[in-house]
């Protein structure tokens, strides 16, 4: 169900951006009063609150824009350091890389884990398989410290492929840093994000995400906090209908003021690890049909010249309506056209990079909330 992969070509890992440094902005009290959240702070944590939310570091890692299909940044493993490329995935929770064991042809293209050459590794003697809605992987679990947006992760349990599946040799991306709940976890390993929390290398236990259009530099994840350059007025807080993926509920999509799809409420995950908009067939058949697509193998297509004419997509969640124009959910190509960023799936939907685009996204794990604001 889940599609946290995309088709893509071979990159070298020396055009991703490099890690940058830990670094000291605005203090996180300066960063919950911007978002409406300091009151709540403040009353969860009476003892000193404000001598504990004014000293706090937190990381910005960067991620290459790779077409507007997927996203990736660059992370280290182990003593010294072995640099890898990673899709931070919200809809998914285990990290796991390439290793020098493993010989499918999708290892060969990618960078490779090599446990002796660190000093801090640790086997944990225990197996791993996960699978995606577009290829698996299988390996074992070790231990060793993880870089991520200059944060050290200590004894960070992570998945070395041994196997993986033809299609992971299109990927861009060497391996995954799932950031969704433990319990979508396989093999019970603990996700990257809460061994920061547990640690106590971040005090805002949220991160957040700034996706670019049309290739351009300039994405982003936050671990800890949030980026005011990234997004324009006040974040809706939206509250989780389920602590596994990111998941909330849906009152309906309009256009028009005409329910096309999610007639009376749907569930939907918030997910960085998928391009598109996800949802039932006839729903998704709906929706192309109200702006004028028509299907052409297995694509749906529009006319280019009228995107400008076609109508805006509403989607109404927890009372906001958040608005995707025609720019936002057309992908143009010079070699196959102008196809709606719309995909067919299971009834569970995937809100993906084509709506995270439009909105810098916040993910509370202290509040069990989604926060979404209009992205710059």
């Amino acid at each position: 169900m889940k599609c946290a992969l995309v088709l893509c070509a071979m990159v070298a890992l020396s055009e991703c951006f490099q890690t940058v440094p830990l670094i000291k902005g605005k203090s996180a009290r300066e960063s919950l009063e911007e978002q409406g959240l300091w009151e709540m702070y403040r009353h969860k944590f009476p003892y000193n609150a404000a001598a504990k939310f004014d000293q706090q570091f937190y990381g910005n890692e960067p991620m290459t824009n790779d077409f507007d299909l997927a996203y990736f940044g660059v992370i280290s493993i182990g003593t010294p350091p072995q640099s890898f490329s990673v899709i931070f995935d919200s809809g998914s929770s285990n990290l796991w890389i390439p290793s020098v064991y493993c010989s499918s042809a999708a290892c060969k293209n990618h960078q490779k884990f090599n446990p002796g050459l660190s000093s801090t590794f640790r086997n944990s003697g225990k197996s791993l398989s996960i699978s995606y809605g577009t290829g698996s992987m299988k390996g074992f679990l070790g231990y060793d410290t993880v870089e991520v947006g200059g944060i050290q992760i200590r004894n960070q349990i992570f998945g070395l492929s041994q196997s993986e599946a033809p299609f992971m040799a299109h990927m861009k991306a060497d391996g995954i840093l799932g950031l969704a709940y433990p319990r979508l976890s396989a093999s019970g390993a603990t996700p990257v994000f809460d061994n920061m929390m547990s640690q106590h290398l971040i005090n805002q236990d949220i991160f957040s995400v700034y996706l670019s259009r049309n290739s351009a530099a300039g994405s982003e994840v936050t671990f800890g906090g949030v980026d005011p350059q990234h997004y324009t007025g006040q974040i809706t807080w939206i509250p989780l209908s389920s602590e596994m993926y990111w998941q909330i509920t849906v009152d309906s999509i309009t256009i028009n003021g005409r329910v096309v799809a999610c007639q009376g409420g749907c569930q939907a995950i918030v997910d960085t690890g998928t391009s598109l908009i996800a949802g039932p067939q006839a729903d998704i058949a709906s929706m192309n049909s109200a702006v004028g697509a028509t299907g052409q193998n297995g694509d749906n297509m529009v006319n280019c010249n009228n995107i400008g004419s076609l109508p805006e997509i509403i989607f109404n969640i927890h009372g906001h309506a958040f608005t995707l124009p025609a720019s936002a959910y057309i992908r143009q190509s010079q070699y196959y056209g102008c196809r709606t960023g719309f995909q067919g799936g299971d009834n569970l939907w995937i809100l993906g990079d084509v709506f995270i685009r439009e909105y810098y996204t916040i993910f509370s794990r202290a509040q069990n909330m989604v926060g979404l604001a209009q992205s710059r």
